[in-house]
């Protein structure tokens, strides 16, 4: 079972285009309605892969309803924390091309009783969970330390801890060696303070989160593939993919099909087979509308490339940059 926590979710609304022109009125060809945030896309793709899944995220507000009402269509079961205030709503304009413009609300401020009624719920629903996934920014009101409170608690009870998150939330929680993050291009050169201009530029800069305390990276790199690097060495993954449709919580696809192929720090097998699956859900994910999570009919195993012969000289097409 895998755990997953929101801080910070969201009602994501997604407009398909035949062109976005700025300060022109657009009629949409197509749209639709999701829940939406790292975590809760985990959930979902974990919950449409066979997997049980809990999801535990604060809500508020007619958006938070909606959301919950959504999560628990798709047959996820929701341990819902109550904020007064509402659930930010997101939205993200497709163009055929599969360029995609977001716009991502704050999130509401939660209170010292919420926040303390959202640690309390994770530790209700955690005595189970094989994974426990922290995912995605947090909200006013939580300090950048939270997260790593939150690994430190869940290792304590003996829980494996996979995190997605970036900035300073991030660099704070890998004192605490999270057992996996998954930060993409961007992510990993801001926590690092540099561009990454090559794979090797990646690999380089994952390995110097390993040594600040991290137990492994799951790096996406876009277009370019995923690296997996842990203290056994570093894997490489790709696959083709036909055209991009929408590219809105693909890495979230990518972690869900990571952690449910049974990944374990040690690398070896179950590291290549892990790296495997996480590259053939984000490849599937990417060609979906919106942000719709890939079932096991979607995915194609025998369409990646996994290997030990990192491209290290591979120039990245999407590359990251400090921010």
């Amino acid at each position: 079972m895998i755990l997953t926590v929101t801080p910070n979710p969201s009602l994501d609304r997604t407009y398909e285009v035949p062109v976005l022109g700025r300060g022109e009125v657009l009629r949409a060809t197509a749209e639709r309605m999701d829940p939406g945030g790292k975590g809760v896309n985990v959930s979902r793709a974990v919950s449409v892969a066979g997997h049980r899944t809990v999801a535990v995220l604060p809500l508020g507000g007619a958006p938070g309803a909606v959301v919950a009402e959504l999560l628990v269509a798709e047959g996820i079961l929701v341990a819902p924390v109550r904020v007064a205030e509402p659930t930010r709503s997101n939205i993200s304009v497709a163009e055929p091309d599969g360029t995609l413009t977001k716009i991502n609300a704050p999130g509401p401020e939660l209170s010292a009783a919420e926040a303390a009624a959202l640690l309390t719920a994770i530790r209700t629903h955690a005595a189970d969970a094989d994974w426990i996934a922290c995912c995605g920014s947090l909200p006013p009101g939580l300090a950048p330390g939270w997260y790593a409170d939150l690994v430190a608690g869940a290792h304590s009870a003996g829980k494996r801890i996979a995190l997605d998150t970036s900035g300073p939330s991030l660099l704070a929680a890998l004192r605490e060696r999270p057992d996996v993050v998954k930060p993409n291009a961007d992510e990993l050169a801001q926590a690092v303070g540099r561009p990454l201009a090559t794979v090797g530029d990646a690999v380089k800069a994952a390995g110097e989160l390993l040594d600040l305390g991290a137990r492994a990276v799951l790096a996406s790199l876009g277009a370019d593939g995923q690296l997996l690097v842990t203290e056994s060495g570093a894997y490489f993954g790709s696959a083709p993919v036909a055209a991009v449709r929408s590219n809105v919580g693909a890495g979230d696809a990518s972690l869900a099909g990571f952690l449910t192929a049974g990944f374990r720090t040690t690398g070896g097998d179950a590291g290549q087979d892990a790296l495997r699956s996480a590259v053939a859900h984000g490849a599937a994910a990417v060609q979906l509308p919106g942000s719709v999570m890939p079932t096991p009919h979607d995915l194609d195993l025998a369409a990646v490339t996994v290997t030990a012969e990192v491209p290290l000289d591979h120039v990245l097409v999407e590359q990251g940059s400090p921010r």
